[in-house]
């Protein structure tokens, strides 16, 4: 049974007002973050970290066209275009024909590709562990519910990139950001 909200229209203000505030606060702490291993590895090691975020929606979601994955994480194609060569040249990812339209490839994961998202998700679940060690069982599963409740609704905010052009079934929009 969820009770009644009790706070008035100005505290509720007040409440997204920090919020914004946090978040703000939270996406310059992730800034600095990757800059910081920027600065610990040479400018190609920067770039393929950058290229291997694209790993993670192919692992998860199945080989998509190389169009669908920009949309899907709202990138430019020509950014994704880069860190896709990238991730080819480094046998991360390798190119085959779509079965429903051979003039167009899709992307999959090769096995390499899928021990570097591994690498990656250890080395960021490590970190958070350790940020989290002194938390209590209920604060961490708290935020954890509530982060995935607002990045649901935040995703949910997002306008469409394919309502103009109607649906499009190389883009797979329930997942969009997850």
């Amino acid at each position: 049974m969820t009770r009644p909200d009790t706070r008035t229209a100005s505290q509720r203000l007040d409440d997204v007002h920090a919020l914004s505030d946090e978040l703000a606060r939270l996406m310059r702490v992730v800034h600095a973050l990757k800059t910081q291993f920027a600065a610990a590895s040479n400018g190609d090691a920067a770039r393929e970290r950058a290229a291997h975020v694209l790993l993670f929606p192919l692992t998860r979601l199945g080989p998509l066209r190389q169009g669908a994955l920009a949309e899907l994480l709202h990138a430019d194609p020509s950014t994704v275009s880069r860190h896709v060569t990238l991730l080819v040249e480094r046998g991360l990812v390798r190119r085959v024909a779509d079965s429903s339209d051979g003039r167009v490839s899709r992307l999959v994961v090769t096995p390499d590709g899928k021990a570097v998202t591994e690498g990656m998700t250890a080395e960021r679940e490590a970190l958070f562990a350790r940020v989290t060690g002194h938390w209590t069982d209920g604060d961490l599963a708290a935020l954890t519910g509530l982060m995935h409740r607002f990045v649901d609704d935040l995703t949910t905010a997002l306008p469409d990139p394919t309502a103009a052009a109607g649906p499009s079934p190389a883009v797979p929009t329930p997942e969009k950001d997850r």
